[in-house]
């Protein structure tokens, strides 16, 4: 058999070059005849069988209007030379069926994507005896156009047409049959081995042959039914053009094959074994004879569709190697270190294994194994053969794998490794394999030290960046492709040779808030840390945060034992240095503002401080102790002190003063309208600045509103809307509303009386 490789190990039933091959457009034509049935008195019954192409797209057969035909199928007669059509025949709509693929080999399966149909076309016609011939033509355009043996496949037609002989009319003759349709899917290298054979009704001689398809049909879709149309009508009369074969393909070569197809001129019998994947045409005819006379020429032609194909039962076993000997591939199975080796059967398709064996030769007797995966004892070490038989006896569904077992000596791998375990530094590797071939078979070492880094070496000397516990594994191979895997666990913890920490020296101001920056290296998580601030704080992480609260100088020191009980330590003296800083703080007076009283006094409460910066939003600085300030402005006022101590730390402190922006309102309590220009009006007096929806209103003792004004600088001058009379001498209601400048609702009631 031949081997798979071994990335193609998998279900495989047919792999078919075919989707390639098939059409995408609407040619669809692959094959037809034409025969007829004598019924007497120049009647006859005549069948059409045309093939088309279903998968591809192209067009229905002609008259199939349920399908969505375009044409209406015609057979025209002709007689004799006449180029005249004697009449057109409307063809029906086809009986159509699916042809099924006919594989040689039961164990291939036909891939999904090939399809095939036939539409036969029965009519009946009376022709009435004469010494002429009648020629029944049908023509229609196109063949496919990814057919590999044809000159422009797509723009090539075909006539299908039966020659009624003036013989035959007289004889009242019956045209032989084809008994059956080629197979449409062929695999390459399988034979064809097709029995083309016709049958004769009346028994007449039967040569067979292959001939030439014919052409018919344009490539003309506009005018469709014109002479060079796609659907002639009437058909054209005879003569007919051969179809043009492209090199080196023609008629009696008709595709790629070893040995060539041909045909047994007396049986019918087709055969040859392909040997390249397309699409090809071939015609085969049968001549009918009747002592000595030809009767009738019944013409076929048809599309093989080649394809490569696998075999569903093939005979596979896991290996590891293969090996040619005499021609013949086998599987070899080494087993290292043991006598007892299991096989393992990867054959393949289990539905079509009826029946497997296995045999080896084992000290000159043949052993056979009936499980499906055999443990087979060897007697020594050395080299046996076997095969493994899929369906022993069949013809077709058989396979047979050959295998070569090599018992080789056992390998064991293994290594060890040295280094300083409290020092960073290099770690050597030195191979311990015992080797069963003997020494000096060993000829590959494969080391993997954990950490993404490997080796080649037989002995390595490596240098972990990082430390941990890395999963050392050493795999090492024979001569005889025997191998052998150790892997061990390597503890690296090695401490820092020197310890570095940032910062080196610290100079700052109470309180210190400092990242201790540990930049010793190698050190993980895994490490003991003991970090001693000099303060009384501690830490146990790598690179600990700490923050010094109170000022003086401070000596640090940290120590790191590694998981393998490794120690070092540093103590940085006098490292920390933290300057007093002062407290900043003060108050202010008074307490509430406004823009009736805008000024503030701020008295310092700071602690330990020499030096002051006062900013009073942004309406003014001091650096005065205790300063008195006047806000400009109402609203949110931020006012900061920083602070110096007399070592030159800072403080600051913030704090937020309200300056509120007020309304006053006063109503007096009468008025003399008399016109001396003293007096003579009403209205209120105060600070309004920012008050809104200002609304004064006036009233007499009976309810009646004699003024209203929402302009606080406008008063009444003692007449109704300041108009009209003057209103008697008496008291009058007066309510002032008005918004505040931060919403504030405010209403005022009072009453203005009137003297005159």
């Amino acid at each position: 058999m031949t081997k798979l490789s071994s990335t193609k190990k998998i279900f495989l039933i047919l792999i078919a070059v075919v989707a390639a091959l098939l059409p995408v457009r609407a040619a669809h034509i692959v094959g037809g005849a034409i025969n007829y049935v004598c019924n007497g008195n120049g009647n006859y019954t005549f069948t059409m069988k045309i093939y088309r192409d279903c998968y591809g797209g192209g067009a229905p057969f002609d008259s199939d209007f349920g399908s969505g035909a375009p044409f209406a199928g015609t057979v025209t007669i002709f007689v004799g030379n006449s180029t005249v059509p004697m009449n057109v025949i409307q063809l029906g709509a086809p009986t159509i069926t699916n042809v099924l693929p006919n594989l040689s080999n039961p164990c291939l399966i036909a891939p999904p994507n090939v399809c095939v149909e036939e539409g036969i076309y029965v009519f009946n016609l009376n022709l009435p005896i004469s010494t002429s011939s009648y020629h029944v033509v049908y023509q229609r355009c196109c063949r496919n156009n990814t057919i590999t043996n044809l000159v422009v496949p797509g723009e090539t037609g075909a006539t299908y047409y039966m020659e009624l002989t003036a013989n035959a009319q007289a004889a009242c003759n019956n045209s032989p049959v084809f008994n059956d349709f080629p197979p449409i899917v062929i695999c390459t290298g399988e034979p064809i081995d097709f029995d083309h054979a016709a049958t004769d009704p009346d028994g007449d001689l039967l040569v067979y042959e292959l001939c030439n398809p014919f052409t018919g049909g344009g490539f003309d879709q506009v005018n469709s039914t014109a002479p060079n149309g796609v659907a002639p009508d009437p058909d054209l009369p005879p003569p007919y053009s051969a179809v043009t074969f492209s090199a080196p393909y023609s008629f009696n070569n008709p595709l790629s094959a070893n040995p060539p197809v041909t045909i047994d001129p007396n049986t019918g019998f087709l055969t040859g074994v392909p040997n390249v994947s397309g699409q090809f045409v071939v015609g085969v005819c049968v001549k009918e004879y009747r002592n000595g006379v030809l009767l009738s020429e019944t013409r076929r032609d048809f599309q093989f569709n080649v394809v490569l194909c696998n075999r569903t039962v093939v005979a596979d076993v896991l290996e590891n190697d293969t090996v040619t000997l005499q021609e013949v591939q086998y599987y070899v199975v080494n087993a290292c270190g043991s006598n007892s080796v299991l096989f393992t059967n990867q054959s393949y398709q289990p539905e079509f294994i009826k029946d497997f064996k296995w045999e080896f030769n084992i000290g000159g007797a043949t052993q056979t194994f009936t499980d499906w995966n055999p443990t087979v004892s060897f007697p020594d070490l050395g080299t046996y053969y076997g095969i493994l038989v899929l369906n022993p006896g069949a013809l077709t569904c058989s396979d047979t794998a050959y295998l070569q077992i090599n018992v080789y000596p056992g390998i064991t791998s293994d290594f060890e490794f040295a280094y300083d375990t409290c020092l960073a530094g290099p770690v050597t590797f030195t191979d311990l394999t015992a080797a069963g071939a003997g020494p000096g078979s060993i000829v590959s070492w494969n080391w993997d030290f954990g950490d993404t880094k490997k080796s080649q070496e037989q002995n390595p000397v490596h240098t972990y960046q990082t430390p941990g516990n890395f999963q050392v594994s050493l795999l090492v191979r024979d001569i005889n492709k025997c191998t052998g895997l150790r892997t061990k666990t390597l503890p690296y913890y090695p401490i820092p040779q020197l310890l570095v920490v940032a910062p080196s020296e610290y100079i700052g101001c109470q309180p210190a808030k400092i990242f201790f920056d540990n930049l010793s290296t190698p050190v993980t998580d895994s490490y003991t840390i003991n970090w001693d601030f000099g303060d009384g704080g501690t830490s146990g992480d790598i690179s600990p945060m700490h923050i010094y609260n109170e000022a003086g100088t401070y000596t640090v020191s940290l120590e790191i034992i590694s998981p393998l009980g490794c120690q070092t330590d540093t103590t940085w003296n006098n490292l920390i240095t933290v300057l007093p800083s002062p407290i900043a703080d003060f108050t202010y007076n008074p307490t509430q503002l406004s823009n009736l009283v805008p000024t503030a006094n701020f008295m310092d409460q700071s602690i330990e401080a020499v030096k002051w910066r006062w900013t009073f939003g942004t309406s003014g600085i001091s650096i005065v102790q205790n300063p008195t300030h006047t806000f400009p402005d109402t609203g949110l006022q931020v006012v900061q002190l920083v602070v110096f101590h007399e070592s030159g730390c800072t403080d600051t402190i913030q704090k937020l003063l309200d300056v509120i922006p007020e309304v006053r309102y006063f109503l007096p309590n009468a008025f003399t309208p008399n016109g001396d220009g003293s007096n003579d009006g009403f209205r209120g007096n105060g600070v309004m600045e920012g008050a809104k929806d200002f609304l004064f209103r006036i009233w007499n003792r009976y309810g009646e509103q004699l003024f209203e004004t929402n302009d606080p600088l406008e008063a009444w001058n003692g007449r109704k809307n300041n108009t009209g009379d003057l209103s008697p001498q008496g008291v009058y209601v007066v309510v002032v509303t008005y918004t505040g400048p931060r919403g504030d609702k405010y209403e005022l009631r009072g009453y203005a009386t009137l003297l005159k």
